[in-house]
């Protein structure tokens, strides 16, 4: 709770304490000067890929899984097919407020009708599960000047029918902008990049190889852009 934006007694549903703003400060961002240095969009369990082969044989076994079925037909899928993949997943006990990773304006939001079947690892390591391209999500393509287009994904799950942005088409944000909310139950994000546009933390990556999620929270590194390669360090 030190780190709530209100008391307690501010919230009268749990719903809203279930989608409670965080006092400013309490997510530092990463290189908050350099555009060129990509962040953790939400607190999470995250996964992370160079590349979506890599994604396919280390964790997702759904079958039917595909980037162009991820976006859907209403987003140009092209750029992103063998691109870099990102996947944070948020339990009930996480901060439910979702950030942007980059840098950039948004360019379009394109919302698909779906499912809420669970996003637990055990539904995404199943080849009988297409979780990622069956659940309702809201895509928001967000054009930057470093990393090329990102393709950022807000995933309903169980009990999560509800994802609420506070952006519009054609807004600036900055790397650790909030985007928006799920209200209660668990749910995912999931961040796509362009081909050879992020080169991804390799603490990440190498958890990911092993099929371990890596707890992080909003702001902390999670790449850079290409043929940029340094470290940077979050000032306290």
């Amino acid at each position: 709770m030190a780190e709530v934006k209100y008391p307690l007694d501010h919230f009268k549903t749990f719903n809203e304490f279930f989608v409670r703003e965080l006092k400013p400060g309490a997510r530092p961002i990463a290189c908050m000067d350099q555009d060129d240095v990509a962040v953790s969009a939400a607190d999470c369990r995250l996964m992370a890929f160079q590349s979506v082969d890599d994604s396919t044989r280390f964790w997702i076994k759904g079958r039917k899984f595909s980037i162009k079925g991820l976006l859907g037909n209403d987003v140009q899928s092209d750029a992103f097919l063998d691109g870099s993949l990102v996947i944070f997943r948020l339990a009930p006990q996480d901060y439910h407020r979702f950030h942007s990773p980059v840098s950039g304006v948004i360019e379009k939001f394109v919302n698909v009708s779906g499912s809420l079947y669970t996003v637990n690892p055990i539904a995404v390591n199943s080849k009988y599960c297409n979780v990622f391209t069956e659940n309702k999500r809201t895509i928001v393509i967000i054009s930057t000047a470093e990393f090329g287009k990102v393709a950022f994904v807000a995933i309903g799950a169980t009990m999560v029918g509800s994802i609420t942005f506070v952006r519009q088409e054609g807004d600036h944000v900055k790397k650790g902008d909030e985007l928006g909310y799920f209200s209660f139950g668990g749910s995912t994000v999931i961040s796509v990049f362009e081909k050879d546009s992020i080169k991804i933390d390799e603490d990440l990556l190498a958890n990911s190889a092993r099929s371990l999620e890596t707890l992080v929270t909003v702001g902390m590194q999670l790449g850079v852009s290409f043929p940029k390669m340094e470290n940077c360090v979050i000032e306290p």
